[in-house]
């Protein structure tokens, strides 16, 4: 492959050649190469896609490659009417391996030789030959781009021509002819429409640039971006937590550490490394694990005798020594948790804070002489992870419990808080607290056991009772997911590292020196008091920024209150607020600040969660029939429906509410509704009669269930 790269690339007169961090999806390619500093301007991307027809119906048989500008909308069903394949599909990673030694982030159209050339059928966009710009291409990896000239790139596709095999040339703005090219156009001419739509006029100026509600993907990554929250790494799927973000976290820490210290809950530290020994010790705990496990297999030159794992999770880790330390149930309980990171290799897209291969949590793990003390603390935990959400990042969760398909292996049972997020109608798991029975300390376990306090001649033995339970920093992408706007975006006045930003205002030329500095000592003394008070405030008194340039960077980074002070707001003792979540403005007096700030934090903090619990339960819709189930979620919506609890019905929810839903990008999650959890409180849906059925299968039904699409 290295020399097919180096012909590939002379073939094409590169401009350049530009390293930079991993980039999984387009906006993450647009934003490392924008980072980078040293891309030409004004570049374009250029995506290449591989659909596989259905060989049997189809003239074209074999891989049809695709390469077009980013911008560009390939409907696969209009082009397979322009070449004659029928049902095409986007291709299956082990396809991508077969042709090209690929994966789908390192297409690239350099990839195409005279021999790959041959076995595929070629789709080139037309506009890429008259494309003035500098177009980005992957070389080969995820963190190489080169970029080169339209021109250049479409005579190095056509040299590849032979008499028997053409290249595609299609232009995209052209419908195809009769009433199929117009239903075929149609869905593209709306999503070219919608792109166009998702842009914010004067995007250079504004924070953010695309609109959540069109491009929510975009949105996203841009937000974390423009708020300074985090950095590509140079380790896919790895990030950087900047101080803007970490902050939150710590605010979490500092939070849950003392509640879980009045439980008894004490903190202490495991290493990362597993033995394989004794990670594999448990089949049905790690098998849910093992496709994402890391391990070290070299250190140095030399290889390990035995290979071993960084921590997917830290059960098999510590019990161990949970047996060498519990030896009498006067030890009981024994309660610790641990602040780390764990690593697993997902390969699904990454999504930063949802979806990575590193993340930071804490996991306790505890263990009790009794199940209903176990029971109990299950719960206790379970609403601390509730109050988390709903008391400092102002996210409003549903407690229940997880069905057992979607259980904690190896568990006895899951409780779980569940979010929503109403820009794409998907549930998302915030927080879980485990009941793990006797599972673990069984004799083929990790045998940890005592003597029987109820057992008079003493030679009984009882096995504990053990939990586990884990809260990471998804917690911070939830956050950011249900309360950004198309500014960027905004922060609860609980977890901001600044909760109150001063900006001088009203300074021109004509201004002297000493008001402008009497403005700026104002602003400094005032933040300075309020921080005396328990305010995190902050003055910016940055020369060569206009207020109005400051305005949009506090904005787009969510702080929750700027108050402004200019000449005038002197003159009347007071200053101007502006409300982050509502941008509502109002005087407050000067004598006032130490109370009207703090009272109006607190105000911001109530309001945007009962904005968001109000969005959430218009959201959650109760559903006695499956002909109202796909309907319900293909409206963004989570449906309640009664339900028998039968894993084989909940596949068969899954499989059936997915071939129904309507078609999804091919980089969305999946469009099949999983079961999201069966809510602690079943009275808010009203009484399940006796008799009621199932409505997927016609079971009895057992209790009301939340389904729903989900990250």
């Amino acid at each position: 492959m290295a020399s097919l790269s180096s012909q590939a690339l002379d073939a094409v007169k590169p401009h350049a050649k530009l390293a930079h961090a991993d980039a999984t999806s387009p906006t993450e390619w647009r934003a490392a190469l924008e980072a980078a500093n040293d891309a030409p301007a004004g570049f374009e991307l250029v995506k290449t896609l591989v659909f596989k027809p259905k060989t049997a119906k189809s003239a074209v048989p074999v891989p049809v490659v695709v390469i077009a500008r980013e911008e560009t909308e390939t409907n696969a069903n209009a082009i397979g009417k322009k070449i004659g394949a029928k049902e095409m599909r986007l291709a299956a990673e082990d396809l991508l391996q077969e042709f090209f030694g690929l994966d789908k982030n390192s297409l690239t159209p350099l990839a195409l030789n005279s021999e790959t050339f041959s076995k595929t059928t070629v789709v080139l966009d037309a506009s890429i030959a008259t494309s003035t710009k500098p177009l980005a291409l992957h070389a080969f990896t995820p963190r190489d781009t080169v970029f080169v000239k339209g021109s250049d790139l479409t005579s190095y596709i056509r040299g590849l021509e032979t008499a028997e095999t053409k290249v595609h040339e299609i232009d995209f703005t052209e419908p195809t002819t009769g009433v199929e090219a117009a239903s075929a156009a149609a869905p593209a001419k709306k999503a070219q429409a919608e792109k166009e739509d998702a842009k914010i006029e004067g995007a250079v100026q504004v924070a953010i640039g695309v609109k959540k509600e069109v491009d929510f993907a975009g949105w996203y990554t841009n937000v974390l971006i423009k708020a300074d929250m985090l950095d590509y790494y140079s380790v896919s799927g790895c990030y950087i937590l900047k101080p803007w973000s970490y902050s939150i976290w710590e605010a979490i820490q500092e939070w849950f550490n003392a509640k879980i210290k009045e439980l008894g809950v004490e903190n202490a530290y495991f290493p990362m490394f597993v033995s394989q020994k004794v990670l594999e010790r448990e089949k049905d705990h790690i098998e849910g694990f093992s496709p994402e496990v890391a391990w070290v297999t070299r250190a140095g030159q030399s290889d390990l005798e035995e290979p071993i794992a960084i921590r997917p999770t830290s059960e098999t880790a510590m019990y161990p020594y949970y047996a060498k330390w519990i030896k009498s149930h006067r030890d009981l309980p024994l309660k610790l948790n641990q602040w780390n990171s764990v690593v697993r290799w997902e390969f699904k897209n990454p999504q930063p804070f949802l979806r990575t291969r590193e993340f930071l949590w804490q996991e306790g793990h505890t263990a009790h002489l009794t199940k209903p003390e176990a029971d109990k603390e299950v719960r206790d935990i379970l609403d601390l992870y509730r109050r988390v959400y709903e008391e400092l990042l102002a996210v409003p969760v549903i407690p229940g419990v997880k069905s057992e398909k979607e259980k904690f292996a190896g568990g006895l049972y899951t409780t779980t808080v569940e979010g929503f997020i109403p820009t794409t109608g998907r549930g998302i798991q915030g927080g879980t607290s485990h009941c793990l029975g006797q599972n673990f300390s069984r004799p083929e376990m990790f045998n940890i056991y005592v003597e029987d306090p109820t057992d008079p001649t003493g030679q009984a033995k009882t096995y504990v009772w053990q939990n586990s339970w884990g809260l990471s920093t998804r917690t911070i992408g939830v956050m950011v997911m249900v309360h950004g706007d198309n500014q960027g975006l905004v922060l609860p006045p609980r977890v901001a590292s600044v909760q109150v930003i001063f900006v001088p205002c009203g300074i021109t030329a004509k201004t002297s020196d000493t008001q402008r500095k009497e403005i700026n000592d104002k602003c400094d003394e005032l933040a300075a008091q309020l921080r005396k008070a328990g305010v995190r405030a902050r003055s910016d008194l940055r020369d060569g920024y206009t207020p109005g340039w400051k305005f949009n960077e506090w904005e787009q980074k969510g702080v929750p209150l700027r108050l402004e002070i200019g000449p005038q707001d002197l003159a009347k003792q007071q200053t101007l607020s502006v409300r982050r979540d509502t941008g509502v403005k109002a005087p407050i007096s000067l004598s006032d600040i130490l109370t009207a700030v703090p009272k109006l934090l607190e105000t911001i903090q109530t309001d945007m969660f009962t904005r968001a619990h109000k969005t959430y339960h218009e959201h959650i819709k109760t559903v006695g029939d499956w002909d109202g189930v796909v309907p319900a979620l293909d409206s963004k919506n989570v449906v309640v429906i009664p339900w028998c609890e039968v894993e084989e019905c909940e596949d068969d929810i899954k499989e059936r509410s997915g071939r129904a839903a309507e078609p999804q990008d091919e980089r969305a999650p999946s469009a099949g509704a999983k079961s999201l959890c069966i809510p602690f409180d079943q009275e808010q849906f009203g009484k399940l009669e006796p008799g009621t059925k199932c409505v997927a299968c016609g079971r009895d039904a057992k209790r009301w269930t939340m389904f729903g699409r989900s990250y």
